[in-house]
């Protein structure tokens, strides 16, 4: 969507009930509705870059584009933050066992006291590193009746986990910290 002169409009009665831009090419008003796309997509287009607005962003577009901004920023956030959490495939995960309790109590002559009886629970369980090579089959497009042959190369799993955790990273690392505070 490409958006180009927005201003508000305002009633009659002199309040502001919609936008009036150019929307593609085409003249549009939109009502101040967020479930409508034209307005959703002025709000983000302002949030990226209002310059269509002219000089200044108007209130309250520039609170709502700053809001959508922040609320963007902070599910790219969690999503990224989730994804740098999983484990890495080129290292595997170990088995995490913890004691929790059963919900059964017994006295404990000791100390007089009734105490939880616990059981070992498997809360994580292990994953296997992937192999760091695989070997695949080259056919060669010049002489289509040729042998194949074999090419080693790194494990596509691991080169999309490596990619994934620095696209994940990037994103941690441009987030300002008022969005990190608030996750």
């Amino acid at each position: 969507m490409i958006i180009t002169n927005a201003q508000y409009k305002t009633d009659s009665f002199d309040v502001v009930n919609s936008v009036k831009a150019t929307i593609d090419g085409i003249v549009t008003t939109v009502p101040l509705d967020t479930a409508n796309r034209h307005y959703a997509g002025i709000v983000e287009a302002t949030a990226i870059d209002g310059s269509f607005w002219g000089d200044t962003v108007p209130e309250p577009m520039a609170t709502e584009a700053a809001t959508w901004l922040f609320n963007k920023q902070l599910a790219d956030y969690k999503t990224a933050t989730a994804r740098l959490t999983q484990y890495i495939v080129s290292v595997g995960c170990e088995e995490v066992i913890e004691s929790q309790p059963t919900g059964e109590q017994v006295f404990n002559e000791e100390t007089s006291e009734m105490e939880d009886v616990m059981h070992d629970v498997i809360t994580v369980t292990a994953i296997e590193p992937v192999e760091a090579t695989v070997t695949r089959l080259v056919y060669s497009e010049d002489d289509p009746m040729a042998e194949p042959t074999e090419e080693t190369i790194e494990n596509p799993l691991i080169t999309t986990d490596v990619d994934e955790r620095a696209e994940a990273q990037a994103v941690v690392d441009a987030t300002p910290q008022a969005v990190k505070d608030a996750s």
